[in-house]
């Protein structure tokens, strides 16, 4: 049946104690503010890099294969265009955002002056 030792029992108390102790800690570590706001930092800055690599590779940026983006190549990039036929409209739909903001903030300051 179970242990009735005393020094048994004591020693089993001891180390749930230190467990205990030490899963405190971990639970005090994860949820304090500090550390929850540099989690929520690191998080904001990976989605930003993906973002930005998204963004740079629908321009054109890194998204050119080097068999394609060789300089001086007769029709460079074509091939590269028609198997990505989206990516001839980036800076088409760059240009529309562009616009609509600039169109957006120019309202915004004309009913401000009103």
């Amino acid at each position: 049946m179970a242990d009735t030792d005393p020094e048994a029992l004591e020693k089993q108390i001891e180390r749930t104690r230190a467990e205990l102790a030490v899963t405190v800690d971990a639970i005090v570590d994860r949820v304090s503010p500090k550390r929850v706001a540099e989690r929520g930092v690191a998080k904001v800055k990976a989605n930003a890099e993906q973002l930005l690599t998204a963004a740079r590779d629908m321009v054109g940026g890194s998204a050119y294969p080097a068999r394609y983006a060789e300089p001086g190549a007769p029709g460079e990039g074509e091939a590269w265009q028609e198997e990505h036929p989206a990516a001839s409209l980036a800076p088409i739909l760059i240009g529309v955002g562009a616009v609509v903001v600039l169109g957006a903030a120019i309202a915004l300051w004309r009913r401000r002056r009103r």
